[in-house]
């Protein structure tokens, strides 16, 4: 291998999405059926379809008229109200420019990108072919240009607003180029893709063609001598080819340098190693000939750029017209370009895609580099069709190719696959690009369980469709990681207002609850577009229990991590590792249990927990506008918020665990009664613990006090409920450790909130004064937990 052949991609650049529609074909996976199968996808009409079509009956007779076409399937479809167009708007806009716009959005969506949200300016290139819509639809119509108006007419039927339109409609700030070289405009599209993303202009590209006939089941009229075949059948390279057949397609890919997608994990469908063009000048015998000098040329510019020797190409997607100038030409000139590097004979297959699906024209060469990365996925090279005796004027013996005619397993031989697709125009602007198959990328690594998979379309009909879809997808594909499958959904997808979302455990649990759409598991409403703000809710002793959040300690790293480092800065401070506390053995649960009723363990443990959790949240990307806690769980907010450091909030958390700890025991009970019913009834030795909800308090005190009020209240048939504590908090029991506690303070540094949180204190926001005032947490320990009146201050902000 020569040296230059090492695997640098420092120059590649990959193809991450691909989308098209192609004839016979709705999309890609049914393109590549095709192209396995050596299915032609040409039609034939009758005498009453050609007539329905407006043929005139004396052209019909003529015995050169060919009753045959290359039809696309729904063409004249298009989703106006998606894109923001009205019914009107949307008629009077080519079709090509239509279906260009939206196989842009398949394309970025099969790349995992919503341009509404990537980071990174997104450019697109391609080209149309001539607009038949404009003069046999529009233009014919003088009622209709009576209404709309020709400046109105031009606007939406001009070719050079193909790109622009796309950027437009896809927001994508990057260049919006509209490129026009004949039969070669999509590959050439291709190239100043690549140039523009390796001299940085963009993050990424689209790139492709497109090219609709309006006329439906209408036949030509052939011409000897012309690039149009007298049967209607393409024979690239066989003796009796005669030309070709015009078709309808419209093809995009995406495009990143590879660099970034091996680093971005983007799925790589192939690499583009290297890409070139360049113009016959007149160096041929007319305008619209090919000529053996530009071709060659082009080809060897294209093997440089991607640093490949020509033996390591092992296919070439041909321009393949098979018409009788061209296809010897073209030979020729392959040859011609191979042999400066090497002189072995019939090593590298051939084909062309025109014998499937005639020549799309503009779309032409992105139809021939779909076609070919598809087959360097797949591993197989498809059949060039109709192949029977080669060409006498070409000489394939002595020269590296040969005409693929079956379906054949793409061999490696020690060498990344790779392939050289060509295409070339009328007039001479020539395109070549060398393909290579994609670098084998690790998979994902081991994921949690449980995966959350989000739907969103924008009318309903559009969100069943969106369902169906992922179910057949993961039913086709059940080697499919569902992890990566959400990860798409959540970040590669616009969100839009009907929404559907399930958390599953694996693909087959993905398929039945989908396709059941079980209430219970399925959560599916209508959302309007609305600044919702997240708040974070923090609760406060009582909540405790063993293992709590075991699952996420066993499968999410950021929530592992900050546990760990929690307990890790604890020990110094309790003596003790929380973790078998928190996590015991089986034969240890009990024992976790009761020491978890310990409030010099408790406090820490809820801290830990709830700290970790909101970490896990906030690098999911859910981040607070705004918090609340309930009395221990203040502290977690005001942590998260910046007023104490990570090792200053678990040393206060300790140390008042521990102060209260020492302290007499007490006891504290739930009350179904309002705040200004309850609290007539307490005596000097009972306290109003927390303010709950307008109908939900706490009492708190010794415990002989707190037993007698329960039985008073039951009597008169209220149903309280003990809390799971082992002291009376907020009450006068708390009274002697509050200056020791203040004392703990004058070690550490506060500082006022970055995120605001709602005070325990005073029901309101907390100010950056009491916030960094000792005294402030010295009541905040003894003082009612104002929590009603804080979830009330929350709700006074609009929609949250």
């Amino acid at each position: 291998m020569n040296p230059m052949e090492e695997l640098d991609y420092t120059d590649s650049v990959a193809i991450i999405g691909m989308a098209g529609r192609f004839p016979g074909a709705r999309n890609l996976e049914e393109f590549w059926q095709n192209l396995r199968d050596g299915v032609e996808s040409i039609s034939f009409f009758s005498d009453q379809e050609v007539e329905a079509s407006g043929v005139e009956p004396d052209l019909l007779k003529n015995p050169n008229y060919v009753k045959a076409g290359v039809l696309l399937e729904d063409k004249e479809l298009f989703d106006a109200a998606f894109f923001g167009y009205s019914p009107r708007q949307a008629e009077i806009i080519d079709p090509q420019q239509r279906l260009f716009l939206e196989y842009a959005w398949n394309a970025l969506e099969n790349a995992g990108y919503d341009p509404q949200t990537h980071q990174g300016r997104i450019s697109v290139y391609g080209g149309a072919g001539i607009n038949s819509y404009f003069f046999f639809n529009l233009a014919s119509n003088p009622t209709l240009l009576r209404s709309i108006g020709f400046p109105q007419l031009r606007y939406s039927n001009r070719q050079d607003n193909l790109a622009t339109r796309v950027a437009y409609k896809l927001n994508l700030k990057g260049s919006a180029l509209t490129v026009q070289t004949g039969c070669s405009t999509s590959l050439v599209a291709v190239h100043l893709a690549c140039q523009s993303l390796l001299d940085h202009e963009c993050k990424m590209a689209l790139a492709g063609g497109v090219c609709i006939n309006s006329l439906e089941k209408t036949g030509y009229l052939y011409q000897e001598g012309g690039i149009s075949s007298p049967d209607g059948h393409c024979r690239t390279f066989d003796a009796k080819a005669e030309g070709t057949i015009g078709g309808n397609g419209v093809g995009l890919v995406v495009l990143k340098r590879l660099e970034d997608a091996i680093a971005d994990r983007d799925v790589i469908h192939a690499v583009i190693k290297g890409a070139a063009i360049n113009n016959d000048g007149s160096d041929k015998v007319g305008y619209t000939a090919p000529s053996v000098n530009g071709q060659a040329a082009v080809i060897v510019e294209a093997l440089a750029m991607g640093r490949s020797e020509a033996e390591t190409i092992s296919y070439v997607e041909a321009h393949g017209t098979g018409t009788v100038l061209g296809d010897p030409i073209e030979i020729a000139a392959l040859t011609e370009a191979f042999r400066a590097t090497t002189h072995q004979k019939g090593f590298c297959a051939i084909g062309s895609v025109k014998t499937n699906i005639g020549h799309l024209d503009t779309a032409a060469g992105i139809a021939g580099l779909i076609k070919t990365v598809l087959a360097l996925k797949h591993q197989q090279i498809p059949p060039s069709l109709h192949f029977e005796t080669p060409n006498p004027k070409i000489d394939f013996a002595n020269s590296p190719f040969y005409v693929n005619a079956a379906l054949s397993p793409w061999q490696a031989n020690g060498m990344p696959r790779r392939a050289g697709v060509s295409s070339f125009g009328i007039g001479g602007t020539n395109a070549h690009v060398i393909l290579e198959e994609a670098p084998v990328i690790q998979p994902s690594g081991p994921s949690r369980p449980w995966q959350l998979l989000v739907l969103s379309a924008k009318t309903k009909p559009a969100l069943e469709a969106a369902t169906a879809n992922l179910v057949g997808h993961c039913q086709k594909h059940p080697e499919l990681n569902l992890a990566d499958a959400a990860h798409t959904l959540q970040i590669g997808r616009q969100a839009f207002d009907y929404r559907r979302m399930v958390v599953v455990q694996g693909l087959d649990d993905a398929v039945k609850v989908l396709e059941s759409k079980d209430p219970q598991r399925v959560n599916a409403r209508f959302c309007e577009p609305a600044n919702r703000p997240v708040v974070f809710m923090f609760p406060g002793q009582g909540a405790q229990y063993v293992n709590m959040g075991q699952a996420l300690y066993q499968t999410e790293p950021t929530f592992w991590e900050q546990v760990d480092h929690c307990c890790e800065l604890l020990q110094f401070h309790l003596k003790i590792d929380l973790r078998p506390i928190l996590y015991p053995s089986k034969t240890q649960a009990e024992a976790a249990a009761q020491q978890l009723k310990q409030t010099s363990l408790t406090q820490p443990a809820l801290f830990v927990i709830e700290y970790a959790l909101a970490r896990l949240w906030m690098a999911w990307g859910i981040k607070p506008q705004a918090m609340i806690g309930h009395s221990i769980g203040e502290y977690v907010a005001a942590c998260l918020a910046g007023v104490f450091s990570l090792e200053d909030a678990l040393a206060l958390v300790a140390v008042r665990g521990q102060l209260m700890q020492q302290l007499p025991a007490g006891a504290m009970l739930a009350v179904p009664l309002a705040k200004s019913a309850l609290e007539p009834l307490l005596s000097e030795n009972l306290s109003l613990a927390a303010a709950n909800a307008p109908e939900s308090c706490v009492v708190s005190g010794p415990i002989e006090a707190v037993d007698a009020f329960q039985e008073y209240l039951t009597q008169q048939g209220l149903d309280c409920r003990r809390l799971h504590t082992s002291h009376a908090f907020h009450s006068q029991m708390m009274a002697s450790i509050l200056e020791p506690f203040v004392k703990q303070f004058s070690r550490i540094r506060l500082n006022p909130p970055e995120i605001p949180f709602v005070s325990n204190v005073t029901g309101t926001w907390i100010t950056p004064a009491e916030a960094t005032d000792p005294s402030y947490w010295a009541m905040h320990l003894r003082q009612t937990v104002r929590f009603s009146e804080g979830m009330a201050e929350l709700r006074q902000v609009p929609e949250r």
